[in-house]
């Protein structure tokens, strides 16, 4: 089993102006990333890559994730993902489309995100409990930010996620405990 939801996903768009009442529910590490992101901002729609340095993202690196937008079949490209990132996967997709390394509900499910950061060019969040594999329960928070280098067309977006395990256990012992019974 790649993956299954025990609820409904949240999907909020967060616009630039009220984007931290927004953000303020979520994890502190989302909140500083997003702080980060709205400082290097300013007073455009999103800033560039080029706008941030690698000490700037240092504090986030462990899971953080950059994509590239690009206009062809493959749409979205990992350039950069963190170590931590990469330790929950069990791989690294850099390099790969996020319909070749998703993780997650399923790709299409990634890919209608990131289509979303890019067609509002706005920020998303992604709140949702779900199970990546047979024997995890996970809950997700995923702040999704648009990057663009012309100030108008999303080209990358980063990303940054929360996850709090909710529950690791062996299916083969929960079965056993439940047959004694």
């Amino acid at each position: 089993m790649r993956t299954s939801f025990t609820a409904q996903p949240v999907v909020l768009e967060i616009e630039p102006s009220g984007s931290r009442s927004a953000i303020g529910a979520c994890h502190k590490s989302l909140i500083a990333f997003h702080a980060c992101w709205d400082a290097k901002r300013g007073n455009r729609r999103m800033p560039s890559r080029a706008d941030f340095h690698s000490e700037d993202l240092k504090p986030f690196q462990a899971l953080l994730c950059l994509i590239d937008v690009v206009p062809d079949e493959r749409r979205y490209i990992y350039r950069l993902v963190g170590p931590r990132d990469i330790e929950m996967r069990g791989y690294d997709p850099t390099g790969k489309s996020v319909k070749e390394g998703y993780y997650g509900e399923s790709a299409e499910g990634t890919t209608r995100y990131l289509g979303r950061v890019v067609l509002a060019r706005n920020p998303i969040l992604y709140r949702g409990v779900y199970h990546p594999s047979a024997n995890r329960v996970e809950q997700d928070e995923v702040l999704f930010l648009p990057l663009s280098e012309n100030g108008v067309d999303v080209d990358q977006i980063m990303f940054l996620s929360h996850t709090d395990w909710l529950e690791d256990y062996d299916p083969i012992t929960t079965a056993r405990t439940l047959l004694r019974w």
